[in-house]
């Protein structure tokens, strides 16, 4: 039942055998993981991509997936009859991003869907007091690693001649401002404009740029920031999470499985003639 269930969906999605990159997806309980899991569902063979290592303050345990961790979640998904490999990359580094391209090939004989999901969310200063190394580090994963992941992934699917999709993780801060994160809503602020352009760019090639806009999302990360958001307001954890619905007209702060959701259908056939759109998972919070 489960099988033809999938089948199914496979038929309406027309994503069955297409291969799919995801960036930042090497975490437990991670915006990435659930989008992997979903596409894979969905019959994607998938590239489970992080950074594969912690590095001091700026990359901590709660920001990247280790290659042990990669590993668990790709053998989980594996579980669910889906191709899955690991290739750890630092979206910083040209010469890495096009090696996770020209593996995701190797493995799998081509790409037809990437979605730009590494990011830090976890650098919060107020501006006055923000280390230009945060700033820097801030800028570079969230959007140099996301041109660069664009610019080799779509020069693949172009070469390949049969289309493919750019699927950009904003936030709620590419519309909105918010305290202690300059350097988080500069960055998200930029996937927009980046997201416009590539729609455009690529367009005659068949190639589709769409980004979601999430509002927050109670992951590992997600749970850090709870924490340092509360402590900063002067607020009780319970005050912080009753505020945050108060604000929501669904009642509820975000859900993995709702960002992968929407990553799924703007993989589909179903959104082929969407493109440079900022879509927003936010429960209503944010309508711009």
């Amino acid at each position: 039942m489960y099988s033809f269930f999938l089948s199914e969906v496979n038929s309406m999605y027309g994503l069955d055998g297409k291969v799919a990159i995801v960036t930042g997806s090497g975490r437990h309980g991670g915006l990435g993981k659930a989008m992997a899991q979903r596409l894979a569902e969905e019959g994607c063979n998938i590239v489970i991509a992080d950074l594969g290592r912690t590095d001091g303050e700026l990359f901590p345990t709660h920001g990247v997936g280790t290659t042990d961790e990669m590993e668990e979640v790709a053998e989980e998904i594996r579980s669910l009859g889906a191709k899955v490999t690991t290739i750890p990359c630092d979206v910083r580094s040209e010469e890495q991003v096009k090696a996770l391209i020209s593996g995701a090939v190797s493995e799998f004989g081509r790409l037809d869907v990437i979605v730009n999901n590494a990011g830090i969310g976890y650098l919060m200063q107020l501006v006055t007091e923000m280390d230009e190394e945060k700033w820097d580090a801030v800028l570079d994963v969230n959007l140099k690693g996301m041109f660069l992941c664009t610019k080799h992934a779509a020069a693949q699917m172009i070469e390949q001649g049969e289309g493919g999709r750019v699927i950009n993780i904003a936030s709620q801060a590419a519309k909105s401002g918010f305290p202690y994160a300059s350097a988080y809503v500069a960055s998200k602020h930029g996937v927009m404009g980046f997201t416009r352009a590539v729609a455009i760019e690529l367009g005659s090639h068949n190639i589709t740029c769409n980004a979601i806009c999430p509002n927050h999302v109670t992951t590992g990360l997600g749970s850090w920031q709870n924490e340092f958001f509360s402590d900063a307001l002067g607020m009780t954890h319970d005050e912080y999470m009753e505020a945050m619905r108060s604000r929501i007209p669904l009642g509820r702060a975000g859900l993995t499985e709702d960002i992968a959701k929407a990553c799924a259908f703007l993989a589909s056939e179903q959104a082929n003639y969407i493109t440079g759109e900022a879509m927003n998972v936010s429960g209503g919070e944010e309508m711009h």
